[in-house]
């Protein structure tokens, strides 16, 4: 069954998180992930949630997403992430 991990973001180095931009592609596509939503505008239909960047991922399962987040391979992208942006993360399972 397909998860999907949920980002929201607020980038706090546009310089640094371009960096993380490019290196954490490669590292979703090692464990069969892909990005569903990348950036993209948002638009608000309810409520007042106004994010300034979201990111959706699908990966195969919930078990390849958890792997994928706590992976070698991601960690360096991860620190730059955390270091360049404020970070809200879920992972869901899908149906």
């Amino acid at each position: 069954m397909p998860a999907y991990i949920i980002v929201e973001l607020s980038v706090i180095d546009k310089e640094g998180y371009e960096e993380y931009k490019k290196s954490a592609p490669s590292s979703i596509s090692s464990y069969g992930g892909k990005y569903i939503v990348r950036g993209g505008q948002t638009e608000n239909l309810e409520g007042n949630w106004q994010p300034e960047r979201i990111a959706v991922l699908e990966f195969p399962t919930i078990e390849r997403a958890k792997e994928w987040w706590s992976s070698e391979m991601y960690s360096k992208a991860k620190s730059i992430r955390q270091r360049t942006a404020k970070t809200k993360m879920i992972l869901v399972e899908g149906v």
